[in-house]
């Protein structure tokens, strides 16, 4: 499979947009979930609401009932995934 394909397996849409998830998005910059995450919060002020949102409880439900999750992103239950709009990746 071609690092495009790969990608755009990543890119799910929700809320209409077409977003790709923190796990997807730390694995792509090589990085652990957290460390991204941490970066995000402490920049919050920078990422718009257009860029990126946190999944809500049922999305996430929704969400995990449609993907594979492996076991590297060590996400706790009550952890809710952020999910960035194409200016949030690239940011």
């Amino acid at each position: 499979m071609t690092e495009i394909n790969l990608i755009q397996q990543k890119i799910h849409e929700i809320r209409g947009e077409m977003v790709m998830l923190d796990f997807d998005l730390a694995e792509l910059f090589d990085v652990e979930t957290r460390i991204l995450n941490q970066a995000v919060k402490r920049n919050i002020d920078i990422f718009p609401d257009d860029f990126m949102f946190q999944l809500s409880p049922k999305e996430w439900k929704v969400m995990s009932s449609q993907i594979v999750m492996t076991s590297k992103t060590k996400r706790p239950n009550s952890a809710l995934l952020f999910a960035f709009a194409a200016h949030g990746v690239v940011m």
